[in-house]
């Protein structure tokens, strides 16, 4: 897997994911609005943790600085 998400992107989705968690946290949101939002907050973390994004793949995105 090449790189393809910025440092910028990954702190977004970090602080997005922190969050959804504190909302949950504070019961804030609740049932199947919860889980949704919990199960994306941990896709966001998992992707920022190893640089790379599946969907931007698939839509030929990619925010990370090119090497020449």
């Amino acid at each position: 897997m090449k790189k393809n998400m910025g440092g910028a992107d990954r702190v977004i989705r970090i602080v997005l994911a922190l969050i959804v968690g504190a909302l949950y946290y504070f019961n804030m949101i609740t049932g199947t609005l919860a889980y949704v939002l919990l199960a994306l907050a941990t896709i966001f973390v998992l992707t920022s943790l190893v640089s790379f994004c599946p969907l931007y793949t698939l839509f030929g995105i990619r925010t990370c600085k090119v090497k020449n």
